[in-house]
């Protein structure tokens, strides 16, 4: 994993309430336990027609969203049933965060553990992004804010562990090999 301590980028906004997983990523698409080309399915029933074709008027096919970072997304982001394919699907496509007024837990879960950056901000701040998609933002783990291109910083939640996992870049595992020489030597006392 990638040690995270900032992401700026333009955001994108998909402001659509209770998007759940099967629309991040079909459940036809949950055949493999790789993670690379899983991006080509995020959101794939609004991103293709029916032929299969690009829609042009969906946020990750537009030219000016090329290259963006941060998806601004409507309330209750991530519901729906535990999948890990969602945050990898997401990061496949290039996203490294979403920033909502409510994020599922388990999403937020698989999120934080494989490296997308689940935030949830209060509505007022949340509003100002969805009104002006394409605003440059910081999200600052080490702060745990966003910066926004006008007024305060909006602040966040992170559990510490996640946030040391994700500034760090290594996953629980990680943490845990790390750990191994302290964990023989509290071994070795308790023997």
């Amino acid at each position: 994993m990638e040690k995270i301590t900032r992401i700026a980028s333009r955001t994108m906004v998909l402001d659509i309430d209770n998007i759940d997983t099967d629309q991040i990523i079909p459940a036809r698409f949950l055949t493999t336990t790789g993670r690379e080309g899983l991006g080509e399915a995020a959101f794939h029933d609004w991103r293709y027609n029916a032929e299969g074709q690009p829609n042009p008027n969906f946020m990750l096919n537009r030219k000016e969203n090329e290259g963006r970072a941060i998806l601004v997304a409507g309330d209750n982001f991530g519901c729906g049933s535990s999948r890990e394919h969602a945050p990898w699907a997401l990061l496949d496509s290039g996203l490294r965060a979403v920033i909502s007024t409510r994020i599922a837990d388990i999403f937020r879960s698989n999120s934080l553990k494989n490296g997308f950056v689940p935030v949830v901000i209060d509505a007022r701040p949340h509003r100002w992004l969805v009104s002006n998609p394409g605003a440059e933002v910081v999200i600052d783990l080490e702060n745990a804010c966003v910066e926004l291109p006008e007024g305060p910083a909006a602040p966040f939640e992170i559990e510490r562990f996640a946030r040391y996992c994700l500034m760090n870049g290594v996953d629980q595992l990680g943490y845990l090999i790390q750990q191994e020489e302290r964990i023989g030597a509290w071994e070795q006392r308790r023997a």
